[in-house]
């Protein structure tokens, strides 16, 4: 019997044990391939946690930054000083509504706004009252100015040059006594406050000229004006309406007046007339 020989097309043969081993060598590689993307990806979001804390975490547990801004007589200072009445040890705990209250009450204050920006900032913007006349009380015997705005209400200044005579007038005369801070006047005297008010926002600055508007109360609340100018010693007496055209007429009178007679030293323009009296 002869020998017979089999070649199949030079192939290699594999036995059933070497695919085995094959597949198991395969799924050992895949197998760490994944670990590590786990351990990868775990370190990525450590990583951002990380960064997410020192960013956001820990800003909003500290101080906040507290940055101020529309003040004028008020540092920013002054203003933290303030809040320290309020739990500032955080910006978590900072209280947006607690804090306007606090700074409302400060007389000098009209309006307060207040954001808070996550994670640790603070925005505080302030509304200083505007003062439209300045009058001056007696303490301890010496003068003080306190300022008026718009609505009547009496502020003292937290600087001495509180005010520009060119622009505000000084009042006297109004029936306050024991001024405290962030009272009104009362509200007969109101109108006259809205009506320098509404002159100071004209162009012409009317209240250059007069030096002092003195307030004569009369019965029944009512009141009249003596109006002193600033480059003259003649006082007039007026009612209480006051306005740009009365201004006007008081200043054509004043000239009129000097120019007839030197030695006038009141003139009164109440009741619809022009009168005088000499010294």
């Amino acid at each position: 019997m002869s020998d017979v020989g089999f070649l199949l097309n030079d192939e290699k043969y594999y036995d059933d044990s070497d695919s085995e081993l094959l597949r198991e060598d395969n799924s050992a590689s895949e197998n760490k391939y994944t670990i590590l993307k786990i351990v990868f990806f775990i370190l990525c979001f450590l990583l951002v946690g990380e960064l997410v804390a020192y960013k956001l975490v820990l800003p909003a547990m500290g101080s906040p930054k507290v940055t101020v801004s529309g003040q004028k007589n008020y540092s920013a200072n002054e203003i933290a000083l303030k809040l320290l009445e309020m739990d500032t040890s955080s910006w978590i705990k900072f209280d947006v509504q607690k804090a306007a209250s606090i700074l409302s009450s400060i007389a000098g204050i009209e309006e307060v706004k207040i954001e808070k920006k996550f994670p640790d900032k603070v925005f505080i913007n302030i509304k200083e009252r505007t003062p439209v006349a300045v009058t001056f009380l007696i303490e301890d015997g010496h003068s003080i100015p306190v300022q008026i705005d718009s609505n009547g209400v009496l502020f003292f200044s937290e600087k001495k040059n509180v005010f520009d005579t060119a622009s505000v007038p000084i009042i006297s005369g109004l029936p306050v006594v024991n001024v405290s801070d962030g009272m009104r006047i009362p509200s007969a005297y109101r109108p006259l406050i809205e009506a320098i008010a509404e002159i100071e926002k004209l162009p012409q600055k009317y209240f250059a000229a007069i030096s002092e508007i003195c307030v004569i109360p009369k019965e029944f609340g009512n009141y009249e004006l003596s109006i002193i100018p600033s480059l003259s010693k003649v006082k007039v007496l007026t009612d209480r309406a006051l306005n740009e055209e009365a201004l006007k007429y008081m200043m054509v009178v004043l000239d009129v007046v000097n120019q007839l007679d030197s030695e006038v030293s009141l003139v009164d323009l109440r009741y619809g007339s022009v009168a005088y009296r000499v010294k």
